[in-house]
């Protein structure tokens, strides 16, 4: 797997956006929570672009952006200011080489995992499902999500246990060992995928999800076809992650997402844990993706067994 430098004090980080617009204010609230962790920052055109209300430019100037931060030997990190929606339509456009060629570090979640997975099956490249730039700190980070970005930047050990803050529990809700490469994101992109060149291959891997703001009988519908396609039989383990305000319409009756998931995932008798804060979660703890980890449910343990990054 190719992996980014770990980064050292006075490292230059990319901003971008390459999916939704930014939104006033947040940018530069961005730029000094980046140079706060004593990194330089260099901010791209699509940081101050609007594109048809929701998007931050054309695809084509999106992939150019990401192109030229990934050749630029000043970047020595990219980090993805927002989701939103639009990076999908950027797999298509871009030329893997240039990532093969210059791997580095790149940061994001949500309608970023279209682009994590297609960094990670295309370039092999490992990748960060973390805080968005210009998201989390706005309402500042959370103590243990920044100590584990820190801990994933600047050091080249592998991240270890993952723990939820306060020592909330780890669900366990099938027991049991495996490891694998862990893979994933958001269950409404990886199913944006699905069909396509980029569908995200689970086979032999840890399977992370998580997502916002769908209601349980979308979830429903997404899982039921993640089922069908065979990413949870080919998967190892499945982990599962936030799925923050993934509730019925008021006073809709509805199945919790809590009851699809044990009707849909747990069938299939994989090491699963749930409740982990990763994703659409005021914590997000960082995830690597694209290397080695272990579950072990029953013990509710998810370990990061590899590092993210290599020496310079």
């Amino acid at each position: 797997m190719n992996k980014g430098r770990t980064l050292r004090a006075g490292d230059c980080v990319g901003l971008t956006a390459p999916a939704s617009p930014i939104e006033g204010g947040r940018l530069e609230i961005a730029i000094q929570a980046v140079e706060a962790m004593g990194l330089r920052v260099k901010v791209g055109p699509s940081s101050y672009r609007s594109f048809g209300g929701y998007l931050s430019d054309t695809p084509e100037n999106r992939v150019c952006e990401l192109e030229a931060m990934f050749c630029d030997p000043d970047v020595n990190a990219i980090w993805c200011l927002r989701g939103g929606y639009g990076t999908p339509q950027l797999l298509d456009l871009i030329d893997y080489s240039i990532i093969v060629k210059n791997p580095k570090l790149f940061i994001g979640y949500s309608d970023i995992t279209a682009l994590h997975t297609a960094f990670m099956q295309e370039a092999c490249l490992a990748t960060l499902h973390g805080p968005m730039a210009a998201v989390e700190p706005i309402n500042g980070f959370d103590p243990l999500s920044k100590e584990y970005m820190e801990r994933v930047l600047f050091r080249t050990e592998p991240l270890g246990e993952i723990v939820n803050p306060l020592n909330e529990a780890i669900h366990c809700l099938v027991p049991g060992e495996a490891s694998g490469i862990i893979v994933g994101g958001n269950l409404s992109l990886i199913c944006t995928t699905l069909g396509t060149a980029y569908e995200l291959d689970t086979t032999d891997k840890i399977l992370f999800l998580e997502d916002v703001g769908e209601e349980p009988y979308q979830v429903d519908r997404m899982l039921t076809q993640l089922a069908l396609a065979g990413k949870f039989s080919d998967a190892n383990a499945i982990v599962l992650g936030s799925w923050e305000a993934c509730l019925p319409k008021e006073g809709k009756e509805s199945f919790t997402v809590e009851e699809i998931i044990e009707r849909i995932i747990v069938p299939f008798q994989k090491p699963t844990l749930a409740n982990i804060q990763i994703g659409h979660d005021p914590t997000n703890l960082p995830l690597p993706l694209g290397v080695r980890g272990t579950v072990i449910a029953h013990a509710g343990i998810l370990r990061v067994e590899e590092s993210l990054t290599k020496e310079s």
